[in-house]
């Protein structure tokens, strides 16, 4: 019979656990302060300050498509801020998400316009092989870690900024891209579109698979010993280590998991929100959907509730910036300023620890 293992290893593995679990949520912040710039920004340059003001923290509400845009938005937040958590919870950062989310809507987009299938079929192929070319683009970053030791944040963005403009590229130069302006493949057929829940808004059903995926990250990472050993390795990478737990499946299944998620979002943006991969398309929802899986502490079930008040908060904000006639984007200050409260700490807090350990 094996031994539990004790000692000064096990001890450090719990107290980081204990400080993790009572740390969660401490982002939530973030998103207030990206409503209180929101707010200021409306007083300081609305035409309308008060009309502008009730519009945003109601509107949303009253009109069927900005509703329903609002909720397909946390939709695609729910899978790839899955996919973020996914990677933070097995100790590495995975800041590739805009490639990988325009991977996947790309491998996506040329599948369907290149298959003249029945509809499970070809959206069964499209959707697999999105998924595993978004695991591929992340595996070469656990690689790197594993042979040569590069840390995944920094090499999953590099990796990403390459295959961005790589994209664009093969846009451009498809021989079907002369119908769109060399700025779009051609739209996917009509059987292979997603339907509208609350038309005229583009929610889906991808809004139920989302949760799904939630529900089902959140099972695998606290409800099984591979989620516990996932979870170990992100709180306790010397414990880990301690216990005979294997670095490279642990790096390469969390990192390719995430970057299936990614690209698995830009799948259902494709087939449910756009009908098309055009240049751009990802803009932002990589970074969102990190700051969803940092500010709901990498919590898959946490994950569904910040989705949503951030998909609120970027909808609300880009319809007042419409309607008021604003020369610039709020929603896309907002972003900046959610995404910039998280790392200015953080930052603060690697520092320190780095100091400390002088």
């Amino acid at each position: 019979m094996k031994r539990a293992h004790t000692g000064p290893a096990a001890g450090t593995a719990a107290r980081t656990a204990r400080r993790a679990k009572k740390n969660g949520w401490k982002n939530i912040y973030a998103p207030l302060l990206g409503i209180a710039a929101c707010i200021l920004l409306i007083l300081g340059f609305a035409k309308e300050p008060l009309s502008a003001l009730a519009s945003l923290f109601t509107d949303t509400f009253t009109s069927a498509y900005y509703f329903g845009n609002m909720l397909n938005t946390a939709a695609l937040l729910m899978v790839a801020g899955t996919g973020a958590a996914i990677a933070i919870q097995g100790g590495n950062m995975n800041l590739g998400g805009e490639g990988q989310v325009y991977l996947g809507g790309y491998i996506g987009c040329a599948v369907l316009n290149a298959l003249h299938a029945p509809a499970p079929l070809a959206c069964g192929a499209a959707l697999l092989l999105a998924c595993l070319a978004g695991a591929a683009m992340a595996l070469i970053s656990a690689m790197l870690r594993e042979l040569r030791g590069a840390r995944v944040l920094l090499t999953s963005f590099l990796v990403s900024a390459a295959a961005i403009p790589l994209i664009d590229g093969l846009i451009t130069a498809s021989k079907h891209s002369a119908d769109t302006n060399m700025l779009a493949l051609p739209y996917i057929a009509e059987q292979y579109r997603l339907p509208q829940l609350l038309p005229p808004s583009p929610l889906s059903p991808s809004l139920f698979l989302a949760g799904a995926v939630c529900v089902a990250a959140w099972y695998l990472l606290y409800r099984t010993a591979a989620g516990r050993r996932i979870r170990l390795w992100g709180a306790a990478p010397q414990f880990a280590r301690y216990c005979g737990y294997p670095s490279a499946a642990n790096t390469c299944g969390t990192t390719a998991a995430s970057g299936a998620l990614h690209a698995l979002t830009g799948f259902l943006a494709v087939c449910g929100t756009f009908y098309t991969c055009h240049k751009g398309f990802y803009t932002n929802m990589g970074w969102n959907a990190l700051n969803v899986a940092l500010i709901a502490a990498s919590d898959p079930l946490a994950v569904i509730p910040t989705s949503v008040l951030l998909a609120w908060i970027f909808t609300s904000a880009s319809r007042v910036s419409l309607t008021q006639g604003f020369s610039f984007d709020i929603a896309g200050i907002v972003q900046g300023v959610i995404l910039f409260s998280i790392a200015v700490p953080a930052a603060a807090l690697s520092l320190k620890s780095k100091e400390d350990k002088r």
